[in-house]
């Protein structure tokens, strides 16, 4: 039986949303890099097992996924005008039963929808995606007012473990001198042979991003997946590994 997270946020009933985690599927190895609930096609598996994987995640949805060809951007698209795996970062639906999907290792899932439960989005957020403006443009494609949206935030790389450099730092701070908050310097500091790093807060980050757009309901946040490789896979802890996937869909409402 496969395991996920359930988003704990006040979404209309008829909303729903999963996190997967790496327990409970097929794929394994004799290093157990994939093991055992690997969705992801990319990442040198056995794609056998992963068609399994899938197949077993597949008996919880009302449909299949949308995937994604994900390329740490920004565009947002409306899954029901998407061809077959289109490159995007972030997918937004408002028809019944359509199930919008993102994987991730790592970077942060990000959960949209409005208070009447009529549209909703997915958003893969990485440093990259995120600097990138992928938030704000999946809140623009959502053609709400950010006042009637809500967001949660899943699983990612904690405040503790995501350590970036300058380069990082220095792209949100010159878009939001706020955003300086949101970094702590690593134990090393710089040398003249090497720069200062920095742990990065990819949660908060993302809140001041909503934040700044009206999107004040915000949920979620803080289940670090690089600090729990029982659960988690982790991009930065491991290099080769499996993706999670994160979805969100509507049902009919009764």
């Amino acid at each position: 039986m496969i395991d996920c997270i359930t988003p704990d946020w006040p979404a209309p009933a008829h909303v729903k949303a999963l996190f997967t985690t790496r327990t409970g599927g097929v794929s394994d190895n004799s290093r157990g890099t994939y093991k055992s609930f690997n969705l992801g096609m990319h990442v040198n598996d056995n794609p056998d097992h992963v068609a399994a994987n899938r197949a077993l995640l597949r008996q919880h949805l009302p449909n299949d996924p949308k995937w994604l060809r994900q390329v740490h951007g920004a565009n947002c698209i409306l899954a029901e005008q998407s061809d077959d795996q289109p490159c995007a970062d972030a997918i937004l639906t408002r028809r019944i039963n359509t199930v919008c999907t993102v994987m991730v290792a790592d970077c942060l899932p990000v959960y949209l929808c409005d208070n009447a439960g009529t549209v909703v989005s997915i958003v893969h957020a990485g440093w990259r995606g995120l600097a990138g403006g992928v938030i704000e443009q999946s809140v623009a494609a959502m053609q709400t007012k950010p006042d009637k949206l809500m967001a949660w935030l899943g699983p990612a790389i904690g405040p503790e473990h995501f350590e970036v450099g300058n380069e990082v730092r220095d792209v949100f701070v010159d878009h939001d001198p706020n955003a300086d908050r949101t970094f702590r310097p690593a134990e090393k500091t710089a040398t003249r042979h090497s720069e200062q790093k920095w742990y990065a807060d990819i949660f908060q980050l993302a809140r001041m991003r909503l934040m700044n757009l009206g999107v004040s309901r915000i949920y979620g946040g803080g289940i670090c997946t690089y600090s729990d490789p029982v659960r988690f896979f982790s991009y930065r802890r491991d290099g080769e590994t499996g993706r999670m996937a994160a979805l969100i869909w509507m049902e009919k409402s009764e």
